[in-house]
């Protein structure tokens, strides 16, 4: 895929993560919930880690100068780079048929439980912690509940929207018929 393509459709998915971050959300001090997974796991499909990491960092900026929701807070943009680098490493395909459906089901579900737990979990309750200095553990309780809730949710959303988008991808942006 020539980087042209590459900087076009992660512009594309960087407005999506935005939006879904920022607008279509649902927040609490200690709580957000949102779809914003859906662009940055595309991104690791489609063109991998280096630029799902990209994607990730400049939504986080972008959207915290010209969104905010509060103040920022460099350890979130470490967090979203470290989930976009995982997602990256365990879902990219460099080729359409780079491995099975039952393969990329694999690859979801650990990947969504990497980052549930290293990321969501570990990071962002640290993360939250700190910045409305409530109890690191009772952060984790409710934290936890939503993670459970959460995987399958992704799993089930990226699985499905991989395989409708996977014929139109490859026809109109992984060819080399530019």
């Amino acid at each position: 895929m020539r980087t042209n393509k590459k900087i076009i459709l992660s512009a594309l998915l960087l407005a999506m993560l935005i939006i879904l971050s920022r607008f279509l959300s649902i927040s609490t001090p200690v709580l957000k919930i949102s779809f914003a997974f859906v662009p940055t796991m595309l991104c690791a499909v489609w063109l991998g880690p280096k630029w799902t990491v990209l994607l990730n960092v400049l939504g986080d900026i972008i959207g915290a100068t010209l969104f905010p929701t509060g103040s920022f807070f460099i350890g979130y943009t470490i967090s979203t780079a470290i989930s976009g680098f995982i997602y990256g490493i365990l879902l990219y395909k460099k080729e359409s048929n780079s491995y099975s459906n039952l393969q990329f089901i694999i690859r979801l579900i650990i990947s969504s439980t990497l980052v549930a737990v290293i990321v969501n979990m570990g990071l962002n309750t640290l993360w939250t912690s700190i910045t409305t200095g409530s109890a690191f553990i009772v952060l984790l309780g409710t934290r936890f509940v939503k993670q459970l809730i959460m995987i399958p949710i992704h799993v089930v959303v990226i699985a499905f929207l991989e395989r409708i988008l996977r014929n139109p991808f490859d026809k109109y942006i992984r060819s080399q018929n530019d």
